[in-house]
């Protein structure tokens, strides 16, 4: 009796250790995942709005800025998850993503626009913010999928030129990011910088905020001082 006591009390111990060991995740859940998520939401914000005027001026109705919307804000979001197999894409399963495209391009569209008012450079300002934003987050979620640090960078990439390269395709146009200024390199550099901070054993937080800097500034300052990658040869 005495040794069904004891091993009735062990299991009991071991089991209480084991729910305690389950709750630690939910009781102090990372910052880096709650920044992550709000890079994505920022980023779809920017972009949509940014879809959504180009619906304006390549003259859509409204379903089609609708869909130039929601294929500018998540389309890179949607082809990292299939690349690194995180299906269906969170973009789909998360109903926020989707609400926010809608509603960010419907008051850009129903609504007096003062954006057309506002001078370029503050516009630039605006696509660079959503530029970092989406490189970030997309080189964090691919590592979190165990995919290698080199197609992670690249994943990075991919989801913060992926929609307007799907916009400009869409409006029959050569994707903005073959052609002009340091566009798709700013992104990849700011996931870079995530990447190798990450497994430098940096704090996640800090990782983020410093690639997203550095691609932010990058595509800043070569619009403003003109810097242009290399031209094809002819």
């Amino acid at each position: 009796m005495g040794g069904d006591r004891r091993d009735g009390e062990v299991r009991a111990t071991l089991l209480a250790m084991n729910l305690r060991e389950i709750a630690k995740p939910t009781l102090t859940r990372p910052t880096s995942d709650r920044l992550l998520l709000f890079f994505d939401f920022a980023g779809t914000l920017v972009f949509a709005v940014e879809g959504a005027m180009a619906a304006e001026n390549g003259d859509l109705d409204l379903l089609g800025a609708m869909v130039l919307a929601f294929a500018t804000a998540l389309g890179g979001g949607i082809i990292r998850d299939l690349l690194i197999g995180a299906v269906p894409p969170n973009s789909i399963r998360d109903w926020r993503y989707g609400a926010i495209a809608f509603a960010a391009a419907g008051i850009e569209i129903l609504f007096p626009n003062p954006a057309h008012g506002i001078p370029a450079s503050v516009l630039t300002v605006l696509d660079a913010a959503g530029l970092s934003l989406f490189a970030v987050a997309g080189a964090e979620k691919a590592l979190s999928f165990g995919i290698n640090p080199l197609l992670a960078v690249l994943m990075g990439g991919i989801t913060g030129v992926g929609g307007g390269t799907i916009r400009d395709v869409l409006l029959a146009q050569v994707p903005n990011v073959l052609k002009a200024d340091v566009y798709a390199s700013a992104a990849l550099a700011g996931a870079a910088v995530v990447v190798i901070g990450i497994k430098l054993k940096l704090p996640r937080a800090a990782a983020a905020i410093a690639g997203g800097v550095i691609c932010f500034l990058l595509r800043v300052v070569s619009v403003w001082l003109h810097w242009n990658l290399p031209k094809a040869a002819h």
